[in-house]
């Protein structure tokens, strides 16, 4: 009981300092506010959307049950889950964060997985996708694409390995498990087609609910970015980011790192985009060093990623925190896996290149779009937003008076 009156406490003073917060510092929340709807509107909800529709859709045809028991082979004796975890692995490293985490919920929605399965799952299907890592990281902020092949390599890497480590959880459960023999393709046929015929809804049906229940998410994910970069931006006017940092140097001082790049680390804790920008801006520290700490904030996926990641799966019986501990182990593997392959592959290949630090970023203002110089397609983001939102209301109106109709 007295935990319990502790923690409404606990969560009353923190919206209430909260709260305070955004009346102390309304420009700075401002201004936060229209760089996290900036990044939303024009590369999150136009590059997430056809993934998620997609999925959904394959899911309802019964592809993902066929794409299943073809992986089932593969995906059991490594990850033990499913072989549906090889569609939510890659549709996950496609298309980045929270996509794994959605794929996991909806497959444990459809009792396709157990719930320590979906744990096993979601902890290894979350990563950043290729274009954020070359595109936005390497390109944007650091102007070295060559860059962007020691970090996709580190995280990847590192993805894998987590899922390795993670198989084990549940260990107490391995008897219950059944090893299922190789399948043929007309078995997995056979399974596609009565997937099909038990969800007997209509393609216009079926496709009108992939819409909804991606734009859906899509709110919700941006309501958490928009979030966590006011947070992020009132911390560091309260300096509390740079409280945390103080305590934090002597962590990098015991790994050699130097100190000036405790600051964007904190960053980086909540929101992966601005702590990778302020990382390439420290002078102090050598490429290598840089990319350390990238990698680790990458792997780590910021408590934006996690709490859009937690939203999901409370819809489900999905725990927590076997995904909050992969993320942990992502982070320090990803860094692990950064110094082990910078020799080898990066100095060996592209250490005669000029150095990407060198470069001045001063041109990348903390308030504008840091994808668009990067990318064309994110020129027609805003208006691909706006269309699927009025799609989105359009298929919702209607619906509503079905509902009253009937």
């Amino acid at each position: 009981m007295l935990r319990s009156k502790l923690k409404t406490i606990f969560l009353a003073s923190t919206a209430s300092f909260m709260a305070l917060s955004l009346i102390a510092f309304p420009q700075e929340s401002v201004s936060a506010s229209i760089r996290g709807l900036d990044m939303w509107l024009q590369i999150v909800f136009p590059s997430l959307l056809p993934f998620f529709i997609v999925s959904e859709m394959l899911i309802g045809f019964g592809v993902v049950k066929f794409i299943g028991i073809i992986l089932e082979p593969f995906m059991r004796p490594l990850f033990r889950v499913p072989g549906v975890g090889g569609f939510a692995l890659a549709m996950g490293m496609a298309s980045g964060y929270p996509a794994g985490a959605k794929l996991t919920a909806r497959l444990r929605q459809e009792g396709q997985i157990t719930k320590t399965e979906a744990e096993r799952l979601v902890s290894f299907t979350n990563s950043s996708n290729p274009l954020f890592i070359f595109g936005a990281v390497s390109v944007g902020f650091f102007h070295n694409a060559k860059l962007g092949i020691i970090l996709a390599l580190a995280h990847y890497l590192g993805n894998i390995t987590v899922g390795l480590i993670m198989r084990f959880y549940g260990n107490k459960e391995i008897k219950s498990e059944s090893t299922r023999k190789l399948s043929s393709f007309r078995t997995a046929l056979s399974a596609l087609h009565k997937t099909r015929i038990k969800d007997n809804r209509p393609i216009g049906k079926l496709l009108g609910d992939a819409v909804m229940s991606s734009v859906q998410t899509l709110l919700m994910i941006g309501g958490f970015i928009i979030l966590f970069s006011v947070i992020n931006k009132l911390l560091f006017h309260l300096q509390i980011t740079a409280f945390f940092a103080e305590a934090f140097k002597a962590v990098l001082l015991l790994f050699q790192l130097p100190a000036e790049l405790s600051i964007p680390f904190i960053s980086g804790l909540f929101e992966i985009t601005l702590g990778s920008q302020l990382i390439s801006k420290i002078q102090e520290a050598t490429l290598m060093e840089q990319a350390i700490i990238t990698s680790l904030i990458l792997g780590f996926c910021g408590f934006s990623v996690q709490a859009q990641v937690a939203s999901i799966l409370a819809q489900t019986d999905i725990n927590f925190k076997p995904f909050f501990f992969a993320r942990i182990i992502h982070g320090f593997i990803a860094a692990f896996y950064t110094f082990l392959l910078w020799k080898p592959v990066y100095e060996r290949f592209y250490g005669h290149e000029q150095p990407s630090n060198t470069i001045p970023v001063s041109f990348l203002d903390e308030g504008s779009l840091i994808f668009t110089n990067m990318t064309h397609w994110a020129e027609w983001g805003s208006l691909i937003t706006i269309c699927m939102l009025a799609l989105y209301v359009i298929i919702y109106a209607k619906r509503m008076v079905f509902t009253k109709n009937s």
